[in-house]
């Protein structure tokens, strides 16, 4: 009852951004599945002007409105002027070769291609301006993407979800992509240091996106914001980038298993704390622009 007073407490104070947000449908061989589509009022169909796409995955166990309504993407996608998709995990999961078969399993790469073709059809959309970003499973999945459609999407964001190992293995494609990591320190649910058989730490899924795009280490750059606020949290930002392409990793030092900036969420886990210090839909939409493919 608590989480569905929260919802509804959430939709009330949340809904001038929800307007324009509608389920759709689409058919993946036998299977039905759905998504919400969320286009800013700034979109204009007769314009010959394109628009970025966000997907932005929810985490498991979560819904696709959930993930609407805690990462407040919205208001981001009206500001800036971009269309958003929020995908439906079967199961509210998404297949990242850990606790499912990465080959046999959910076939959810199929699904975001349907989805895209979905949205280019129906939408002016700049191909050169995909993104996938998202929370814990979603941002597990995100990296899947990174690996198996850089032709696709120019950049991901992966918060509080880390390089699985699968990923890794199956990870064949040499071409670049920029990745925006997000992780907090005090993080319970997915370790920032990583898991033996599911996981690599969050240094780890850095370095192994610096290699992958070959990128100098001597580029390296680390900033850090520690400011008065009383929420027992600090951050650290480290990058390494070229003229296109970039790797950064964002800790959340004392930060917990959730979205930066956001409100405080109760979806019955210890989640931990949500830093204050920063939003992140900002920061990821700013690393998101930065990205865009190069011609």
């Amino acid at each position: 009852m608590k989480r569905i007073n929260r919802l509804v407490f959430l939709i009330i104070c949340f809904g001038i951004t929800f307007v324009n947000a509608q389920f759709r449908s689409i058919k993946i061989g036998d299977d039905t599945r759905r998504f919400i589509l969320y286009v800013p009022s700034s979109y204009n169909s007769t314009s010959s002007n394109q628009v970025p796409l966000v997907f932005n995955f929810h985490g498991g166990g979560m819904t696709a409105s959930e993930q609407m309504m805690y990462s407040g993407m919205n208001k981001t996608a009206e500001k800036y002027g971009f269309i958003i998709v929020y995908p439906v995990g079967k199961n509210q999961d998404w297949n990242v070769g850990f606790d499912m078969s990465y080959k046999y399993g959910s076939d959810d790469i199929s699904y975001v291609k349907g989805i895209l073709n979905y949205v280019q059809g129906n939408y002016n959309i700049d191909k050169d301006a995909i993104f996938a970003c998202g929370l814990s499973r979603g941002g597990f999945f995100s990296h899947r993407l990174a690996a198996e459609m850089p032709d696709v999407f120019s950049a991901i964001a992966s918060v509080s979800g880390l390089l699985p190992d699968s990923v890794k293995y199956y990870h064949k494609s040499t071409k670049n992509v920029s990745v925006l990591q997000v992780h907090g320190t005090s993080d319970r649910v997915v370790n920032y240091n990583g898991k033996d058989g599911g996981y690599s730490s969050a240094q780890q899924t850095f370095d192994y996106w610096t290699r992958h795009n070959q990128l100098d280490i001597s580029s390296l750059s680390i900033s850090k914001i520690d400011s008065s606020r009383n929420d027992n949290t600090s951050i650290e930002f480290k990058m390494i980038k070229d003229k296109s392409i970039a790797v950064q990793l964002i800790t959340i030092n004392g930060g917990g298993h959730t979205w930066p900036g956001s409100d405080t969420f109760n979806i019955g886990f210890p989640l931990g704390p949500t830093t204050k210090h920063i939003d992140i839909n900002e920061v990821i939409w700013d690393f998101f622009k930065s990205h865009k493919r190069k011609q």
